[in-house]
């Protein structure tokens, strides 16, 4: 299916800068995908998007190298993404301050080359290390800042250095606008900002790329058995998203029947798990760097979602089950209770407990009406709640304009 061809929100055209390290490219193809769905869609309104992803000068071997292979500049979607280098300092836990420094330094230079200037607003996906790099081209030439979180530069604000505290703060401060993607992640933003900066703005997914009438099809085209009960993961190979407590809690199920299938693009436990699920007694499949059609087929053909994360602001992969009718089982973090209604569109359960997620996934397994009742009522709220990129553009268009008339 193809995607939505958005119109404009019926104002006048305005220019926007974004700024995102976090950013998809053919050297890193499936890396923080939501952002470019979050660009991508402003960009079909009446907003006219430039964006720059600020990228580390990679390293001649191991690990990180893969970043030699980031071009100049390449299209996604809409928009074309223009890749500046800059000095990422290692290790983070001493320089990450200094890394900052070097963004800016370097990516301000590039803009005022590469782009007309100026722009009417500056549009980041993170505080720090997006927000601060373009503190000095905004106020060199007077445009507001919008920032985003994700939940990753506020949930760790302690572990950062003081050096990157201070510049993280001296962000806020200046930005007209702090946007979080869950009310528990504004909660945290008001450590740091007046109330009336901090706005939540969900992200979502469009259902319309997700054909779940199609779903035997896929499951057969997958070669999965009508009886297997398929168990999905989708997310980093990391001990923090609860890869261990996830094979604990398959390797404790009492159903032999069942395929596990997990989907992931980084974490340092990718080897562990392979190993691992060599010896479950239950079929297993692994994926890496998937690309998004496939996942979406997964998504489709699974029974239930399992996420048992540590800690999380709105996970997208919980709104991409939405969208293809599963159920989720998930850890009562973050933001996952403002999305999972538990009893209702999944179930909750606490982080770290893996006999207690494997109790409950037994009990969903054997109860196949109950998990497809779950699956439509969370399509459902996907729905009432408009968890869409479309409203989501529509949002950010409505801040934007908000932020330049009080400019």
């Amino acid at each position: 299916m193809s995607g939505p061809s958005y119109s404009g929100d019926g104002g006048a055209p305005y220019r926007v800068l974004g700024c995102c390290i976090h950013h998809q490219s053919h050297a890193l193809p499936v890396r923080s995908p939501f952002n470019h769905r979050s660009f991508d869609s402003l960009n079909r309104t009446a907003a006219e998007l430039d964006l720059v992803v600020p990228t580390p000068y990679a390293p001649p071997v191991g690990p990180h190298s893969e970043y030699a292979r980031v071009p100049e500049t390449e299209r996604w979607g809409t928009y074309v993404a223009h890749y500046p280098r800059f000095v990422y300092w290692v290790p983070k836990r001493y320089f990450y301050h200094r890394s900052g420094d070097s963004l800016q330094r370097r990516v301000t230079p590039y803009v005022e080359d590469t782009f007309e200037t100026p722009h009417d607003i500056v549009h980041v996906s993170d505080i720090y290390l997006d927000g601060y790099g373009m503190l000095n081209y905004c106020r060199r030439h007077d445009i507001p800042l919008v920032v985003n979180s994700h939940a990753v530069d506020l949930h760790n604000y302690d572990s950062f250095t003081e050096g990157a505290k201070r510049r993280l703060r001296e962000t806020v401060e200046y930005a007209s606008r702090i946007l979080v993607v869950s009310d528990e992640l504004a909660g945290v933003a008001r450590r740091f900002a007046d109330e009336a900066k901090v706005v939540t703005v969900p992200i979502g997914e469009d259902p319309t790329k997700f054909p779940t009438d199609q779903r035997e099809r896929i499951r057969d085209e997958l070669g999965i058995d009508p009886d297997t009960k398929v168990v999905l993961s989708v997310g980093a190979y990391s001990k923090e998203k609860g890869i261990k407590e996830l094979v604990s809690a398959v390797e404790g199920l009492d159903h032999e029947d069942v395929l596990l299938v997990t989907v992931g693009h980084e974490g340092d436990l990718r080897w562990w798990l392979l190993d691992r699920l060599g010896s479950l007694p239950q079929a297993s499949r692994s994926f890496w760097q998937l690309d998004p059609v496939a996942l979406r087929r997964w998504h489709i053909a699974a029974d239930v979602l399992v996420h048992p994360s540590w800690r999380e602001g709105r996970p997208t992969v919980i709104y991409e089950a939405m969208a293809a009718k599963t159920p989720v089982l998930a850890s009562n973090v973050g933001g996952i209770p403002e999305m999972v209604v538990d009893g209702e569109t999944g179930v909750l359960v606490p982080p770290h407990d893996p006999e207690q997620l494997s109790r409950v996934l037994d009990e969903l397994l054997s109860d196949p009406e109950r998990l497809r009742a779950m699956g439509a009522a969370g399509h459902q709220r996907l729905l009432d709640q408009e968890w869409t990129w479309q409203h989501h553009a529509q949002r950010l268009n409505e801040i934007h304009r908000t932020v330049m008339d009080e400019w």
